[in-house]
């Protein structure tokens, strides 16, 4: 990989791709820490260092890399972004008109991306109104007693609303100019870097608690036995071998070729984790705006810092059910089994057709059956480890982070080294 980066510095073209990336990176973590307008920077921070335990908004904290309980410019982060790209994903399946859109390429695509763009406003609306309010309120840092926004008027409500909702419109701009004209997917290399830039603390905080270096050792090792595993099952997948007919058209013969359809064994990515947290952060988000306290202590106790076993199983349980679930809205086997047909292909030893398609809908059943469990695995292993150790409000990396930073740095290996090979070929014409 490093060897990979460094002959990419020597190209000149992917040279200033990479620097271009890591300015748009220096940007928004830039805009990470420049406070919003009549926010109380020292405020904020006094509260962070007395309250520890800020689990309840850990997932968007995250993927903001610290800036939401910091209430900076770019506090909602790419959060935004990433519910409208998934409501959009789960409304073509049900909307006929998306469905069209999508099928017709690249048109239709860029149409879709508009709507996303359009629900990314929009919920950086709700979500920035709602942060400002708890933050009013004093309910967005636990057990904070300082005023964070001391002059709470309405117009300078107002004006840190608009600013938020602003700042999530200029992280989406930087993301879509990393994706044209940098290296990776932009919006996810925006999330990797917040959540590496939030670790180095995290592990500092560590080393300052009790057997501090014990304990961080313990952290590394196991990082690297869950990444090494993460690496191994995310490049895993079941090819299933597929065979063209031969086929005269005209005065040619086309087909005869022997390829594959390869079965991801985790086809569902870090979705079904994202979906799942933000489920169980629905009943902390209730318990703010419904003063009820039977409902307060319930939540309190078993669904805020994520060590109780009630918590654990349904963090498990809504894995498994949204790995499934999005699996069967993005695979469509029956439609696969149709397009074969079409151009003449066939599984060897299956028949055409709705054979063809129960015989993938089995081999997908089993395939996503292994991915689903590796994902639970993945992202309730570390709380479930932790809480025996060092406590669940000191967990430098959980699971959804190890597979976003995984996951995001295969692909932007995978990309630098397609690029160098198409610089740079070495084949049989010399």
């Amino acid at each position: 990989m490093l060897s990979a980066f460094a002959r990419a510095f020597r190209t000149p073209d992917l040279r200033r791709k990479l620097l271009f990336t890591l300015a748009m990176i220096g940007v928004y973590r830039l805009g990470s820490v420049v406070p919003g307008p009549g926010v109380s920077y020292v405020a904020i921070q006094t509260c962070l260092d007395q309250v520890k335990d800020n689990s309840l908004y850990g997932l968007v904290n995250l993927f903001s890399g610290g800036a939401l309980l910091q209430l900076s410019v770019f506090a909602l982060g790419i959060m935004p972004y990433i519910t409208s790209s998934i409501i959009i994903q789960l409304l073509i399946v049900v909307i006929p008109r998306l469905e069209t859109l999508k099928e017709e390429g690249q048109s239709g695509q860029a149409k879709l991306t508009q709507y996303t763009r359009y629900l990314t406003v929009a919920l950086a609306i709700l979500q920035s109104t709602g942060i400002v309010a708890l933050a009013r309120s004093g309910n967005l840092i636990q057990g904070c007693q300082e005023k964070i926004i001391p002059n709470d008027s309405l117009f300078r409500i107002s004006v840190l609303v608009v600013t938020l909702t602003a700042g999530t419109a200029v992280i989406m701009w930087l993301g879509e100019l990393v994706t044209d004209r940098g290296i990776g997917n932009g919006m996810s290399v925006l999330i990797f870097t917040s959540i590496i830039s939030s670790m180095p603390s995290q592990g500092a905080n560590i080393l300052r608690g009790n057997n501090g270096g014990f304990v961080l050792t313990a952290v590394l090792m196991l990082a690297l036995v869950v990444i090494t595993c993460v690496v191994f099952v995310e490049q895993a997948q079941r090819r299933i071998p597929v065979q063209y007919a031969k086929r005269m058209i005209g005065r040619r013969m086309y087909g005869g070729t022997s390829t594959y359809i390869p079965l991801k064994v985790n086809q569902a990515g870090v979705i079904p984790v994202i979906f799942a947290s933000s489920l169980l952060y629905l009943p902390s988000l209730l318990r703010n705006v419904w003063s009820n306290e039977a409902l307060q202590k319930f939540v309190d106790r078993y669904l805020v810092k994520g060590d109780h076993p009630l918590y654990l199983g349904l963090y498990f349980g809504l894995i498994i059910f949204f790995t499934y679930f999005y699996v069967a809205i993005t695979f469509n086997p029956v439609e696969v089994a149709d397009n074969m047909k079409k151009y003449g292909g066939f599984v060897p030893g299956i028949r055409p057709g709705r054979a063809t398609a129960e015989y993938l809908d089995y081999i997908l059943s089993r395939v996503t059956s292994f991915g689903a469990l590796y994902l639970g695995v993945v992202a309730v292993l570390p709380l479930v480890l932790f809480n025996l150790t060092a406590g669940a409000n000191r967990l430098p990396f959980g699971g959804t982070a190890v597979l976003i930073v995984v996951g995001v740095g295969l692909e932007t290996v995978k990309q630098i080294e397609s690029q160098l090979m198409l610089r740079n070929y070495e084949g049989f014409l010399r």
